[in-house]
């Protein structure tokens, strides 16, 4: 009966998958980055030449110049880098037929990302590969789906609680299998997405967030003019949150879960009582989580508006700024009462199916992650 209850969720999920995805004729043409006859190469960096505004580099065996912003000098560009260059089909008079474009960093972000895989595989092993796999689709889904569509103009709240709903099923479910707490979190998940949809959807008005805020509001429109600027701003802010909302209610749901385990005998209400003491604990940490990663997100443009001559109060309501805020309160609000709409009905479905629901749902768990057999609880 439980599975039943997500199953309405499912069905206007895939109806909007089907309704919203991008045909061929809807999808904006790609930039192009490169002008008729150029073309990006590789290069290593053989000397600086700071004074004439010029690098020496290595391409193909052979040594040639290329010019390079003094942005790109300060910024500690040095002998030995790795650097992407853009080749010109006409060189000018002087000969420089290259142009500086960026550092290669395969090797470290590589690096990272196999280190971070192995990590995650190595302590939560099988459970921990399947979220990675989980995470690949969701993203997977965002850039076939949730850019085009915005790029077509799109309603974007539609293509954001979509999108939400479509990652939440994939990875909540590949990541901590097919049972009744996997659920009871998803369902948690779907109430406070709901909320974060309705909030974002009124505060992008009644904030007037416009979404020109920035270089790419400037450039967007050029080459995507049924792009709503204003609607990529409440997209974002309902995928935000996403990761900590689902954060918390596997947490709350698994909370209960086990509560009820170590103490059958708790009744619904003193067991929604002590579930409420972890999310309470819960709520504490989040809130300074979700403000600080978007403090860090946000960091360039604070330093900038903190140089400007106005009071805290104007800083905080201004253009980009006001974006983040906003993205940060409308996730908070949804998180913050996600945790005892899960908490409720993870005591609902623990309490209507006893203890053999909750044995039920670590049996599922075991085969999942099969491991040292563990000592029953005391009574």
């Amino acid at each position: 009966m439980l599975a039943l209850s997500v199953l309405p969720a499912l069905v206007l999920t895939i109806i909007g998958l089907v309704t919203l995805w991008p045909g061929a004729d809807d999808r904006v043409d790609r930039i192009p980055t490169v002008a008729e006859g150029g073309s990006y190469l590789r290069a290593d960096v053989t000397r600086v030449l700071p004074e004439a505004g010029l690098l020496e580099v290595e391409v193909d065996g052979l040594v040639e110049l290329a010019y390079v912003p003094p942005e790109a000098i300060a910024g500690g560009v040095e002998a030995g880098d790795r650097i992407k260059l853009l080749s010109i089909p006409q060189a000018p008079d002087d000969g420089v037929a290259y142009v500086f474009v960026d550092h290669v960093r395969d090797l470290p972000i590589g690096a990272l990302a196999i280190a971070y895989a192995a990590l995650v595989a190595l302590v939560a092993r099988w459970r921990g590969l399947a979220a990675l796999v989980g995470l690949v689709v969701a993203l997977g889904l965002i850039a076939v789906f949730t850019l085009p569509a915005l790029l077509a103009g799109y309603n974007a709240l539609y293509v954001g609680v979509v999108t939400a709903s479509a990652a939440m099923f994939v990875v909540l479910y590949l990541a901590h299998g097919f049972s009744a707490r996997t659920t009871t979190a998803l369902l948690g998940t779907l109430l406070g997405l709901g909320l974060t949809a309705v909030l974002a959807g009124w505060a992008t008005g009644a904030a007037r967030l416009t979404g020109m805020t920035g270089e790419d509001a400037l450039v967007l429109p050029s080459f995507a003019p049924e792009a709503d600027l204003r609607g990529v701003v409440l997209c974002g802010i309902i995928l935000a949150g996403l990761g900590v909302l689902n954060d918390v209610t596997i947490t709350q749901a698994s909370a209960v879960w086990e509560l009820k385990t170590i103490a059958p005998h708790l009744s619904p209400v003193e067991l929604f009582r002590r579930g409420m003491r972890i999310g309470r604990d819960h709520i504490a940490s989040t809130v300074y989580t979700i403000a600080f990663a978007y403090v860090g997100a946000a960091l360039p443009v604070m330093l900038l508006v903190s140089l400007y001559d106005q009071p805290l109060g104007d800083t905080l309501t201004a253009g980009e700024v006001a974006e983040e805020v906003v993205r940060t309160l409308v996730g908070s609000i949804g998180l913050v009462a996600a945790i005892p709409l899960t908490t409720a009905i993870a005591v609902a479905v623990v309490s209507a199916g006893g203890r053999g629901q909750a044995a039920q749902s670590d049996a599922v768990d075991h085969v999942r992650a099969p491991g040292p057999a563990q000592e029953p609880a005391p009574r």
